[in-house]
């Protein structure tokens, strides 16, 4: 009977088991949970109903809900989908504070307190620690052993409930997670706002609780798929208070208020408390993920730094948000293809050994410190660290008439100009979407190029691969007639004229000269030399603006170039800097103003170049 149930979960696709499957295997309860300071979180668990041995528990904590809601109701995978719901282990879910069914006040990232005095000192790491308590105490036929998950916003409390952590909390398994929504997560990157992706979160997420309830929140309606046209049209983001959420989003309230990178946004930054930490850590990320590429490797850096001697583990593959396990094979993103199902082989390889491994003691556990996916290649490698020690730091110096190379221009003071205009923004995709569209991580760049707003540099093509693994430094000298500028660089892979085009090709796209996006990101001008004092630009003096780019792993195959673009404006992906020194959160139209941008060519962006193997 065993066999027949376990061949057909595997028959069934990776989004879902099935209710029936789940019916038919375990047993749902539900729980209000007690914390130490009175209030009861909302768990939903599922017990297999097999008696013959004990288990270990996979818990997820969520602010998305753990419906549905009701013993009857069953959800329709375990897990986070086929491959971890075909094995046998005890599923709880649980609503963290302050949200749908769960008692006490919600906060947004809550900070983590270092220091307690007494019960009513709560964090997300005190609320796991009391969670996995009741549980190991309270949920039949379990065995003791905790393992915790969660992807994006799961994912930090995830990483946060591994703080000063239960003896019985044995790995913990964050995906994406974030942890700075001022520096580099899915809401600002250095200072700068990502607009679209903000809005339209807090426009549903934001609005207060009343009271317990199962409900969502219903997602906003922008009346037309044009993202572009709608913000543009919305203008400055004093606005989108004015016009639709008239003061009821609170946490919009308080990121238009600490527009600079104040104790509000300190306390929230998560990467100082991850230290001693104890249990096993898995963390996941996407090389092609628009929303927390960041948290990934910000929180594998810290968790090497302050706590030596763990077991962490980093993988990172050529995932958009979460394609390590939605539905999907992970196999492409856009117009580019991997070769390969990279979602199913990880969750199959990686990640259920690693449950299985540290709930029941299972397996030949001898993971790599660092898995990663090497994209223009499309191959899996395996490093002792990342970035690997082996790299060597080159410079991409810009010339005159767009010519990229490895050696220093003959006239550093020369330069080159373009014309920004606010009122005419660089669009992120050449695509109609509604905000910020997953592909524009692997999109063609033809349209951006032919601009006049944006400066394009490129090599000869290449005579070797080049592989650059790990950050991006951006070292420019620019001007602005301005006073304030936003700084975007993208790095994009040029594609030999003659590479030949996907059959069967549906969407009948042209990849001779193809201008892959590889990595791009933005400065916001005024936060050059400090996050929390920003400083105006004197107009017309070149000005150093150094700033570090998320990491890439990229081979760039003999017969491409490398290019890299430099502009002022992404929209609506950034909101739109009126290119004047001022609170940007509380400008008016009248605010926003054209200026000429120079870039000087003793500019450089350092890379980390990987000897071949």
């Amino acid at each position: 009977m065993r066999t027949w149930l376990l061949g057909l979960a595997a028959a069934l696709s990776l989004s879902g088991q099935g209710v029936e499957f789940i019916k038919a295997n375990y047993t749902k309860y539900e729980y209000r949970v007690p914390m130490r300071d009175g209030k009861r979180l909302f768990t939903s668990v599922y017990v297999p109903k097999d008696d013959t041995q004990t288990y270990g528990i996979l818990l997820s904590r969520t602010p998305y809900s753990v419906a549905p809601y009701g013993a009857d109701q069953y959800r329709d995978t375990n897990g986070y989908n086929a491959i971890i719901g075909r094995e046998k282990f005890i599923f709880a879910y649980q609503d963290v504070r302050g949200r749908y069914m769960s008692e006490g006040e919600f906060i947004n990232m809550t900070p983590h307190k270092a220091v307690k005095s007494g019960p009513q000192d709560v964090d997300e790491s005190t609320d796991t620690y009391d969670t996995i308590e009741w549980l190991t105490k309270n949920l039949p036929r379990n065995n003791g052993r905790v393992c915790t998950y969660g992807s994006s916003y799961p994912g930090f409390y995830t990483a946060a409930g591994m703080i000063d952590a239960h003896p019985a909390h044995v790995c913990a398994h964050p995906q994406a997670p974030i942890v700075d929504w001022f520096t580099g997560d899915d809401f600002h990157h250095h200072g700068a706002f990502w607009l679209p992706h903000a809005f339209r979160f807090f426009a549903s997420f934001g609005k207060a609780r009343p009271e317990l309830t199962t409900k969502n929140n219903p997602p906003f309606d922008f009346g037309t798929p044009d993202g572009y046209d709608f913000y543009l049209k919305t203008g400055p983001l004093y606005n989108f208070n004015e016009r639709y959420f008239k003061n009821t989003v609170a946490f919009w309230n308080e990121m238009m208020k600490n527009d600079t990178y104040t104790e509000f946004w300190k306390t929230r930054n998560l990467r100082p408390h991850v230290k001693a930490i104890k249990p096993a850590v898995l963390i996941t990320g996407g090389w092609l993920d628009a929303e927390n590429l960041y948290g990934a490797l910000q929180l594998f850096g810290s968790l090497e730094k302050q706590s030596p001697g763990g077991q962490h583990m980093l993988t990172m593959g050529p995932w958009c948000h979460g394609c390590w396990y939605r539905s999907g094979d992970g196999d492409q993103l856009g117009d580019i293809k991997f070769n390969q199902k990279t979602g199913p082989w990880y969750q199959e390889n990686v990640v259920k050994p690693f449950f299985t491994h540290h709930l029941y003691g299972k397996g030949d556990w001898k993971p790599s410190k660092v898995l990663m996916f090497e994209l223009g290649t499309n191959q899996w490698r395996r490093f002792d660290s990342w970035p690997p020690k082996n790299t060597q730091a080159k410079s991409l110096y810009f010339h005159a008439n767009g010519k990229l190379s490895f050696e220093a221009p003959a006239d550093p003071n020369g330069f080159d100009e373009y014309v920004s205009d606010p009122a005419r923004p660089v669009p992120l995709i050449n695509a109609i979407a509604q905000g910020m569209a997953a592909t524009y991580m692997t999109s063609d760049q033809r349209f951006a190029s032919r601009r006049p707003d944006v400066l394009v540099y490129e090599t000869e093509p290449l005579e070797e691969d080049i592989t650059i693994a790990g950050p991006l430094r951006p070292a420019l000298t620019v001007s602005t007639t301005g006073t304030d500028s936003d700084w975007i660089v993208k790095l994009i892979d040029v594609y030999p004229g003659d590479y030949p085009n996907p059959a069967p090709n549906p969407t009948g796209v042209e990849m001779g000269g193809y201008q892959q996006l590889v990595r791009g990101d933005v400065m916001r001008g005024k936060f050059r030399n400090s996050y929390e004092r920003p400083e105006a630009f004197r107009p017309g003096e070149p000005t150093a603006v150094n700033f570090e780019i998320n990491d890439v792993f990229h081979t760039f195959r003999r017969g491409h170039r490398i290019m890299i673009q430099i502009q002022s404006t992404w929209f609506p992906l950034i909101d739109r800097n009126p290119q004047k020194f001022l609170n940007i959160n509380e400008a008016r139209e009248a605010d926003f103003t054209k200026a000429t941008q120079r870039v000087y060519r003793r500019s450089s962006v350092e890379v980390r170049i990987l000897p071949a193997k």
